[in-house]
């Protein structure tokens, strides 16, 4: 977090980067904007965005062309952004030897439930992926809510690692 005039850079890191991940990244970018950059990308990526994530994104009113399920190799080499945070959001991902990050950004683990794994009617999917993005947009509201500059950075790891570990109503 070196420049302080440039947004902070953020990753969500699934292992499939189709779901949570992607949520992840378009409420950053929105609620964010001028502040944070997001990125999404996965360690086993999926090729493509699940198309209940789309659903769920366009009747929110979030642009969604542009997204895309890709590799977190993408992240690594000397042309990607400098990763200010890294939030692994589901547990495979957060149990997986991470690449070293250039710049030595901050890591937490959000872990939320998979949407995408959820069987039942369109309802029932539909719902599991509206509490993915209500527990997502909780932990990014308190991350970007945080007095960032007048936080050491063994406070600001703490405070973190407290909002990947709170517990949701309703999960």
């Amino acid at each position: 977090m070196s420049d302080e005039h440039r947004p902070l850079n953020v990753l969500f890191l699934c292992t499939g980067n189709s779901a949570r991940s992607i949520i992840g990244e378009a409420i950053m970018n929105r609620e964010g904007r001028g502040r944070f950059r997001a990125y999404s990308a996965g360690s086993h990526p999926k090729g493509e965005v699940n198309p209940h994530t789309l659903d769920l994104l366009r009747g929110l009113h979030y642009p969604v062309e542009g997204f895309r399920s890709k590799p977190w190799d993408e992240f690594t080499g000397p042309d990607a952004p400098q990763l200010d945070f890294v939030f692994t959001v589901c547990d495979d991902a957060a149990a997986e030897v991470c690449p070293i990050w250039p710049g030595q950004p901050m890591t937490a683990h959000w872990g939320l439930p998979d949407p995408a794994a959820v069987e039942g009617s369109p309802a029932e999917i539909a719902l599991a992926f509206a509490d993915t993005y209500r527990m997502m947009n909780n932990r990014i509201t308190l991350l970007m809510n945080l007095p960032m500059a007048a936080l050491d950075k063994l406070s600001l790891q703490r405070r973190l690692d407290e909002i990947g570990g709170r517990r949701e109503a309703g999960a």
